[in-house]
């Protein structure tokens, strides 16, 4: 796996019938190692260690609808009130982030409501506050600290 544009993480990995495994620290698993689980795992690391997310307070690859469907968000960040805070849609670093990328988190986030949204291809990050009543958001120069959460 190629270095991304998040500080370095130690992780187990394992080998199993020829296919490469990394341990998640918050399903306590062993996950397949594709490209976007390497992005996945360095941003959970990255939240964790660098902005003070609490393991617990932290979902990953949950369900969510949106009109009927059944949808898999890649990680959601709780506040302490059990409320979305941030929802994060991780992409394989070979894949370009696009406007569909973006309608897509969007479409994850109109059930949750986060406030925060980021899509990552672990190399270009983009982070967006969104206000829900005005229907508006605004990108953001970085990734919002846990204790930003409301």
């Amino acid at each position: 796996m190629i270095r991304l544009n998040l500080p370095e993480i130690d992780v187990k990995r394992q080998n199993q019938n020829g296919q490469e495994y990394i341990f998640d620290i918050i399903r306590k698993k062993y996950i397949l190692l594709t490209p976007e689980e390497w992005v996945r795992q360095h941003f959970i690391h990255f939240l964790i260690h660098h902005h003070n997310y609490p393991k617990s307070l932290l979902k990953i690859e949950s369900g969510t609808r949106y009109n009927q469907l059944r949808k898999r968000t890649d990680v959601v960040a709780y506040s302490r009130e059990g409320k979305p805070f941030l929802l994060v849609e991780c992409k394989s670093y070979k894949l370009k982030i696009s406007q569909d990328s973006f309608i897509q988190t969007s479409m994850y986030n109109y059930s949750l409501k986060a406030k925060y949204i980021v899509v990552t291809n672990g190399l270009t990050h983009y982070c967006c506050r969104i206000d829900h009543e005005k229907r508006t958001y605004h990108f953001l120069s970085d990734i919002p600290a846990y204790d930003e959460c409301d």
